[in-house]
């Protein structure tokens, strides 16, 4: 039985307060307070919008370009950007450069911990920058495309386009990384200590875009957002979407990684404030990429999600020394992101320090800098052409009846 709620709004209504400048649009920092104050109820009649923000690496990341067509002209084959290998198996001059591309010449981890100094992600910051980035390809030459080989500059305004395409990110929730063996390791989720020395998460908790809507309630194909600095779409749902059969918590946040997001987003918009490169020791290279969603509140219980602290969501504390390589990735406990927050984590009777790899500083700007865009008209609420797949909401929302 569809559920019946007491405040009811659409994306027209909220999108015609945007336009008037009648807009009340908060952070999901500042909704957790207000929920608080006014209950839950008062709250979704009061707020139209929350932002939300996420800055950490994303390895599934990468970028479609169109250098343009050559004199005479060319179907490149084999392509280089900066020496690092793109895909050219598109159309002439389309191409597909990947985050974690290695130049072939890196010795990757030969010498261990390999430092993996430069890679597809520095190519794509350097684009966005403005650079100049040496192409260059070869080709088997054919009767309409007769050029074999070009060696050129181009950078972001000489090239036709520059769409950054990433299969899977925006995470919803992830692991807690730990060592448990008697040796250093090095991981994606950061260098660990032996011995349980240490402990690193990715999350932005509670400014999380998908903890701040668990079942893709308003996120889905062709939500607009905040991408890199610019304006992106959700695209579809990204690889290794996965919400169904896992633990939630009361207001429906889900204890492991869950849902992720394909996006795109014109990389011409974009800037190196918000897409970063990152060299992970004795891993390789990832990017780290700001992404901010707006959460329409529709109702009072995406009113009840968006008021969600991080003492009320959990990850998975996750042994990647053997257990997550072997591919048994069992949960030695579940922490509550206001813990790791708070820099300690308690494991099998020890206190161990942890540390973000993500940057909470950055999730905050990006979700108030997509607040102004809000307030000031310059972005409307997109309704999803088709939600997400995910399971039914099966939420309780907590009414304080002294303040309905």
């Amino acid at each position: 039985m569809k559920q019946q709620f007491k405040v009811n709004k659409t994306y027209e209504e909220i999108n015609e307060k945007i336009r008037k400048g009648e807009a009340v649009v908060v952070t999901a920092e500042e909704m957790i307070e207000i929920v608080e104050e006014l209950g839950v109820v008062k709250a979704a009649e009061e707020v139209d919008v929350v932002t939300t923000g996420t800055f950490g690496a994303m390895c599934s990341s990468g970028a479609f370009l169109n250098v343009g067509h050559t004199k005479p002209r060319m179907k490149m084959e084999e392509i280089y950007l900066n020496g690092i290998p793109a895909y050219g198996g598109i159309a002439a001059v389309d191409l597909y450069i990947g985050a974690t591309a290695l130049p072939e010449n890196d010795p990757r981890n030969e010498v261990y911990p390999g430092k993996f100094e430069y890679g597809g992600a520095h190519v794509i910051e350097e684009l966005i920058a403005g650079e100049d980035i040496e192409l260059e390809a070869y080709a088997y030459g054919t009767d309409c495309y007769p050029r074999r080989e070009i060696k050129k500059l181009i950078n972001i305004k000489t090239i036709n386009d520059a769409i950054l395409c990433s299969p899977r990110n925006a995470y919803q929730n992830y692991n807690v990384a730990v060592n448990k063996s008697s040796r250093t390791i090095y991981t994606y989720m950061g260098t660990l200590k032996p011995n349980l020395g240490n402990a690193t998460y990715s999350s932005a908790g509670q400014l999380s875009p998908l903890l701040n809507d668990p079942f893709f309630e308003t996120i889905g194909i062709g939500t607009r957002i905040f991408l890199g600095g610019g304006i992106g779409y959700v695209a579809f749902h990204g690889t290794q979407h996965s919400p169904f059969g896992i633990k939630r918590s009361k207001k429906g946040q889900p204890t492991g990684g869950s849902g992720t997001l394909m996006v795109v987003g014109d990389m011409k918009q974009m800037s190196t404030d918000f897409v970063k490169a990152a060299s992970i020791l004795g891993y390789g290279v990832s990017m780290f990429v700001g992404i901010g969603i707006p959460i329409p509140i529709l109702n009072e219980r995406i009113a009840y999600y968006t008021s969600v602290r991080d003492d009320e969501i959990f990850a998975p504390v996750i042994d990647y020394s053997v257990d997550y390589p072997s591919g048994n990735a069992k949960p030695i406990k579940y922490v509550s992101y206001g813990e790791l927050r708070r820099g300690f984590i308690e494991i099998d009777g020890k206190k161990v320090q942890t540390s973000p790899l993500s940057s909470y500083y950055k999730a905050r700007e990006i979700a108030n800098i997509l607040k102004e865009w809000i307030k000031n008209g310059e972005f409307e609420i997109s309704k999803p052409a088709e939600t997400l797949p995910a399971p039914e909401p099966d939420v309780k929302i907590e009414y304080d009846e002294r303040k309905e």
